[in-house]
């Protein structure tokens, strides 16, 4: 294989560093890339191209929409080449790397139509004693330069959900890709190029988070930081970063409950599908189920049943549904939570089995809130079914988590339904669905370790941008 090789994207100019990362196929485990890894001259003059743009090219929102619709547009003509990166770099299966481009296309659409839709509102001072002479209105104005950290899983799309939503908001963009993942923000760079994107509005700087993150952190020309990945990471964040807004979608350990009045074959398929695309590595992938004990055995065996009927393997296949962990060491820090579990008493009902990267679908039992595959946040294609008699109980036992991104709840009564609505403290609930559904357009966050502030481009363009107020004194 050709090792391709890749430079960053700097102030409207492709740049190459001293110094290159290997890109690997994460199915072979072998290099097919190669990219510039930025040192901090290279983030200093992304920032300062960033700042740059903002202050002296601002463009009007109909030239935001005009870029952005292009993109859109550019995302369908260029679909099966991005998708296939998206499998090589990622290793996530070719029809879901498909459905990504779809998913991204529709991303970068819907915020071009919101750059057209931003504005204030009145307010009536004049109410006031003493302010008859007064009017007042606000506007929606951009707060600057937005530092992007985008995390591997989807590496087109929840890019996608950074960088378009700022700039349709007049904002510019540092973006720092993943590290395993980079040629896909990389590649949507020279989209936005052939888009006719100001230069300085979007630059992609790659390196580690370590060095080319704590870089951004640091820097004060940044004005919002929107982060996906790590809890740990997104708290030193918050904590470093001083006053600066924040955006954060951080992890999870996905509930969800299946109701002894659910319907049980639904539920089994819909949760076998949702469990271990792109092997778990999504952060409301379902990872705790909590199965009521009158249906645990009919339940199980139907889950099982849906799950044999998953192809496991090679991405590049186009019937895959499961295929590679990001890296073999994932796969192994997951076997090893599987086994740290077994040790102590799980039991694994089905699957377990590692073959490199490629970590088998696996059902656990026997489980309690202990163990670091139901409390931590697993990111495998592993789940834990845990029982329960009492729906009160089980909520309790559901809240009991750190996290709360997002959960589902399977049942045919709709005052099971509501009662579960009002109390699992998540940012989203699904009836009759997975923790898993999420469609771009929707406000997308959660509560407590799992994040702070919305994404779905009108949700994140209001975070965005700052609301100024305006008063005329008309002395009339």
């Amino acid at each position: 294989m050709i090792v391709q090789t890749h430079k960053l994207y700097i102030n409207g100019e492709w740049v190459s560093t001293a110094e290159q990362q290997e890109v690997l196929n994460k199915y072979t485990q072998e290099p097919y890339a190669k990219v510039a890894k930025a040192s901090e001259k290279e983030v200093d003059i992304a920032i300062e191209s960033a700042a740059e743009a903002y202050k002296e090219r601002q463009m009007p929102p109909y030239q935001r929409f005009e870029v952005l619709k292009r993109v859109s547009e550019l995302l369908q003509e260029k679909k099966e080449d991005l998708a296939e990166n998206i499998t090589l770099e990622a290793g996530k299966p070719l029809k879901q790397a498909l459905t990504e481009i779809d998913r991204a296309t529709q991303t970068f659409e819907l915020a071009a139509e919101e750059a057209k839709r931003i504005h204030g509102e009145g307010v009536p001072v004049e109410a006031a004693p003493g302010s008859e002479n007064r009017m007042a209105f606000t506007i929606k104005v951009p707060v600057g330069v937005v530092g992007a950290i985008s995390p591997f899983n989807f590496p087109v799309n929840l890019v996608a959900h950074k960088i378009a939503p700022a700039i349709a908001a007049g904002n510019a963009v540092v973006l720092k890709p993943a590290s395993k993942t980079p040629i896909s923000a990389l590649k949507l760079a020279e989209l936005f190029e052939e888009a006719g994107l100001p230069k300085g509005f979007l630059n992609v700087v790659v390196g580690s988070g370590s060095t080319v993150g704590n870089q951004m952190m640091e820097d004060a020309r940044i004005n919002l930081y929107t982060f996906t990945g790590s809890a740990e990471v997104g708290l030193k964040l918050k904590q470093n970063t001083g006053l600066n807004k924040l955006i954060l979608e951080l992890g999870n350990n996905s509930p969800v409950i299946i109701d002894k009045e659910a319907d049980l074959d639904t539920a089994a398929e819909n949760v076998a599908a949702k469990s271990y695309a792109f092997a778990g590595q999504v952060c409301i992938s379902v990872q705790r189920i909590y199965v009521h004990e009158e249906v645990q055995e009919e339940f199980q065996q139907k889950f099982i049943n849906a799950i044999q009927s998953l192809n496991v393997g090679d991405p590049n296949e186009s019937d895959t549904d499961v295929g590679p962990m990001i890296s073999e060491d994932e796969a192994k820090r997951a076997e090893e939570w599987v086994e740290e579990a077994k040790n102590k008493g799980a039991h694994i009902l089905y699957g377990g089995e590692r073959d490199g990267a490629l970590l088998q679908p696996t059902i656990l039992t026997e489980v309690n809130h202990e163990m670091k595959v139901v409390c931590e946040e697993v990111f495998a294609p592993v789940v834990s079914i845990l029982p329960f008699s009492d729906l009160k109980s089980c909520i309790k036992e559901v809240n009991s988590s750190p996290y709360g991104l997002q959960g589902g709840i399977f049942t045919q009564n709709i005052d099971t339904a509501f009662y579960a609505a009002e109390n699992v403290e998540v940012g989203g609930l699904m009836i009759n669905d997975s923790s898993q559904y999420r469609v771009d357009l929707m406000p997308y966050g959660g509560v407590k370790n799992s994040g702070w502030g919305k994404e779905g481009p009108k949700y994140a363009i209001d975070e965005m941008t700052e609301e100024r107020l305006i008063v005329m004194n008309l002395n009339q």
